[in-house]
């Protein structure tokens, strides 16, 4: 099976937001699934729009995981300053999309 795809099967698997489904309003993780599809097709532009945290994210899973296997010199630092930087960023993203600032 072609990469493009299992990305497409994906997106009919996808979770729904609980509290959107609930509350009627979005969460600050809305839109993260299909960020990542949309990040691993390669269209990061839209990627970042659906989910700005995207580029933080990934690269600190990435490191989170390899720190399992391989030590690092700093990774706490690492790991600390990627989560704070990624937790700004959906938080201000979160702020703005409640206000209607970016849409």
């Amino acid at each position: 099976m072609q990469l493009a795809t299992f990305l497409l099967t994906l997106e009919d698997y996808m979770l729904p937001c609980l509290n959107k489904k609930l509350f009627g309003i979005d969460c600050p993780g809305c839109g993260l699934q299909r960020s990542i599809v949309l990040f691993f097709k390669g269209d990061f532009s839209a990627a970042f729009d659906m989910y700005p945290a995207i580029f933080t994210l990934i690269p600190l899973v990435m490191f989170a995981f390899a720190s399992q296997f391989i030590r690092f010199r700093f990774d706490t630092h690492i790991k600390m300053a990627l989560g704070i930087l990624s937790g700004s960023i959906i938080i201000v993203n979160y702020i703005l999309k409640m206000t209607h600032l970016t849409h």
